[in-house]
């Protein structure tokens, strides 16, 4: 099986994939159709950072005057107001993630009133989950206070790598001792979870730089870590082009930093969780992967069994049975809709039948390495057969012993398992119509 830039399967159909005949009017109505009671979660998305890192493939833009922050959380509060009267009375919110961007970037008193206008528009439940996004860079005892004051029960925190070569290269400049000052300050500020995010495969790296970040880390103590490989897509994220093609890994050092970092993180006594996530034992994200409940979604891994997600913000994903929606991206242009629309979709897909079944076929590979006919059916009666076939004979042909199929179901060896994105695909009937463009494989 060839390598290939292929998606990371956050959802699917991808989000390339998305077009404009779904929008604000779709989003009104599956809004509506939310039952009463229904558990949903919110992930609020603010697209801003004090300082632009060369690596970045999120959505955000760089500031350094917080005017335009406060005019965006003008209109956030106005979307916020809309969709919650829409929905009044009937979800009940168990999740609430803040993402970016940097979150952190808010004011205190931003943030605080943030979460005060959410709980103002929404049913958020006394136990809810409350994740935040943070730049370590960003905090002061007001901020700790505030992530105290909305209920912060888990903090991400970015760390990508500790090396200061590294960091010099892709313009982020973050020493151990603020990532463990911050890390020591959000559990004394009620945090019960924090969770830090590495990558391997950025310029310069080496196995020496990235083991010592590795050791570094588990000094640090997170319940969990995401180790991820850097996506070089400069077509589509122009900042990308300050790192410079010639200073990054090949395919062959991609995949030795990778697991030798691995091996460093499961020999500390880190369970594995799918393929580049890792949980102490105990830790929710641990439980549910030994029950085959978990899940992937626009954050990734995730013990959260919602099937409704309401984004809001710019670029913000909504999720629901039916499909997707996504916020425009564009922060001018999400103010303009707010103020004349109330709702900034811009664009989505109705998911068919046969979406849901290769959906779920590609959650279950992402997220257990394989799947059995038994749940296939269960979960999708007949209709699942010739699909069912297709991954019978798909397991057939394969000779190279990356997956096979055994007892009745299709699996993924270990051999195979660095390469689950590549196999998932291989169910993907949208990634030959396109031309959007994707991250290694590996």
């Amino acid at each position: 099986m060839a390598l290939e830039n292929v998606p990371r399967y956050t959802s699917y159909p991808t989000a390339p994939h998305f077009h404009s005949g779904v929008g604000h009017s779709q989003f009104d109505s599956w809004l509506r159709g939310i039952e009463p009671g229904q558990n949903v979660s919110l992930y609020i998305h603010i697209p801003y950072c004090d300082q632009l890192c060369w690596f970045c493939a999120c959505t955000t833009k760089h500031t350094r005057r917080y005017d335009s922050v406060a005019s965006f959380l003008k209109y956030l509060q106005m979307e916020i107001e809309t969709v919650g009267r829409i929905v009044k009375g009937k979800a009940k919110i168990g999740a609430v993630h803040f993402g970016g961007g940097s979150p952190t970037i808010l004011k205190p008193d931003d943030l605080v009133a943030l979460k005060a206008t959410l709980v103002s528009a929404f049913d958020i439940q006394p136990n809810a989950d409350v994740s935040v996004e943070i730049d370590p860079r960003d905090m002061d005892g007001a901020r700790f206070q505030a992530l105290a004051t909305i209920g912060m029960t888990r903090a991400s925190l970015g760390i990508q790598d500790f090396d200061a070569t590294v960091q010099r290269a892709i313009n982020r400049h973050q020493r151990f001792e603020v990532t463990k000052a911050v890390i020591e300050g959000v559990r004394v500020h009620g945090a019960t979870s924090v969770n830090v995010d590495l990558l391997y495969g950025l310029p310069f790296q080496t196995i020496a730089s990235i083991c010592s970040t590795i050791a570094q880390t588990l000094d640090l103590g997170p319940d969990r870590i995401a180790l991820f490989g850097y996506a070089h897509v400069p077509r589509l994220k122009k900042h990308q082009t300050m790192i410079k093609d010639e200073w990054l890994p090949d395919v062959s050092a991609r995949l030795e930093q990778s697991s030798a970092a691995r091996e460093m993180i499961l020999s500390a006594g880190y369970e594995e969780i799918g393929l580049d996530h890792f949980a102490l034992a105990g830790d929710p994200l641990s439980r549910v992967s030994s029950t085959g409940k978990l899940r992937r979604n626009f954050q990734g891994y995730t013990d959260d069994p919602c099937t409704t997600l309401i984004g809001l913000g710019p670029s913000a994903i909504s999720q629901f049975p039916q499909g997707y929606v996504q916020n425009t991206p564009v922060t001018a242009t999400y103010q303009r809709a707010i103020r004349e629309i109330g709702l900034a979709s811009a664009r989505g897909v109705i998911l068919s039948d046969d979406d849901r079944i290769r959906g779920w076929i590609i959650e279950r590979l992402m997220c257990d390495f394989g799947f059995s006919l038994r749940e296939l059916f269960r979960s999708f009666g007949s209709g699942a057969r010739a699909i069912a076939t297709e991954a019978e004979t798909m397991a057939a042909a394969h000779v190279n012993g990356l997956f096979e199929w055994r007892d009745e179901g299709f699996r993924i060896t270990p051999m195979g398992k660095p390469l689950v994105r590549t196999i998932a695909a291989g169910f993907d009937k949208y990634l030959a119509t396109g031309m959007a463009q994707h991250s290694s494989a590996i």
